[in-house]
């Protein structure tokens, strides 16, 4: 993508101040997925790296990696995993507890999920401390996924998650940074 088209979509981005709490500048990606071009170009730009790559499952994290990750699997022709919280998914699951600021949490994916072996990339729409992808890593290798990378529209770096997951040996590739 060249400048403009990156300008743009990080305009495409509204930013709430003080959301969930006092301090936090809310990255809301509800704005750019409504607009069409801005989806689209979005969407491309992250099949794009991986087109010729033989992926074979696109794992999205909750929520709005659903979103991003149902459209990038698509594009490339590859399964689709949803990562869930705890006690979403019907049929058999595995799990890895994860930190969260004031706890604990934990995420699950179907047990049949993947085959040992699979190419997998990660997608969410944005990573901050990088605790819930890590995570998400882990599962997704715990269960014989070969990860290929994870993939973010939107990296904070100041909170340091794309550095944690190269320091874990997953490759990041961000659209933008804010």
């Amino acid at each position: 993508m060249n400048e403009a088209q990156l300008e743009f979509l990080r305009q495409s981005i509204r930013t709430i101040a003080d959301y969930p709490k006092p301090g936090i500048q809310f990255r809301d990606i509800t704005t750019l997925l409504r607009e069409r071009r801005a989806f689209a170009m979005t969407i491309e730009a992250l099949i794009a790296p991986w087109r010729d790559q033989k992926i074979d499952k696109v794992a999205g994290i909750e929520a709005r990696g659903f979103i991003l990750g149902g459209a990038v699997a698509h594009g490339l022709a590859a399964g689709f995993i949803p990562i869930r919280k705890r006690g979403k998914l019907p049929h058999a699951t595995v799990r890895v507890a994860y930190s969260l600021e004031y706890g604990v949490d934990e995420m699950e994916m179907h047990k049949d999920a993947i085959d040992d072996g699979e190419r997998v990339l990660l997608l969410d729409d944005l990573v901050a401390t990088g605790g819930t992808a890590t995570a998400a890593a882990q599962l997704l290798k715990s269960a014989g996924a070969q990860m290929v990378a994870a993939s973010f529209v939107i990296d904070l770096p100041d909170l340091g998650g794309a550095a944690r997951l190269r320091g874990a040996g997953i490759e990041v590739h961000s659209l933008l940074t804010f």
